[in-house]
């Protein structure tokens, strides 16, 4: 009886229009999809909906752990390439304390999976990022972003 109204509840929600499966997980909006597959076809996605293309290889083993800061160098721009942010500078890198909630969720997630050395462009979206608020003026709502991240070092501070 139970599977009987498992079978049926599910087909009404597919005469309803419910989207299959997969379309409830992306994470992205259609036409963000249609941009990011098309620039980036090799991308990579992890559970969450962060996609990403390591750029450069790091070395070592060693991944940065909760508290630690990470030095970075890096650029955030919109999906239409309009830069919002960006420390660019070897000299000037800019420190992120990890595992204390201080970092949009994408960051967090790509910074403990990377090693000295590596560089990264991540494809974020808006859940992974600045939500429904956004951070304007820079960072409309819903936005997807793309960040070019380069870790030069990390370590308790």
């Amino acid at each position: 009886m139970n599977a009987r109204r498992v079978f049926w509840g599910s087909l009404l929600v597919i005469l309803a229009g419910g989207s299959p499966l997969w379309a409830q997980r992306e994470k992205l909006p259609w036409e963000d999809l249609e941009i990011v597959e098309k620039k980036w076809p090799e991308a990579k996605k992890t559970s969450t909906g962060l996609r990403y293309i390591i750029l450069k290889e790091g070395r070592g083993d060693a991944r940065p752990q909760p508290g630690d800061v990470v030095k970075v160098l890096f650029q955030g721009k919109l999906l239409d390439g309009r830069v919002f942010n960006e420390a660019l500078d070897p000299a000037k890198p800019a420190p992120m304390r990890i595992g204390r909630d201080l970092l949009i969720p994408a960051w967090e997630e790509s910074l403990k999976n990377m090693r000295r050395g590596e560089k990264r462009l991540i494809i974020v979206p808006y859940e992974l990022g600045y939500g429904t608020k956004g951070d304007p003026p820079r960072v409309p709502r819903r936005a997807t972003l793309i960040f070019e991240i380069e870790v030069l070092d990390f370590g308790k501070e």
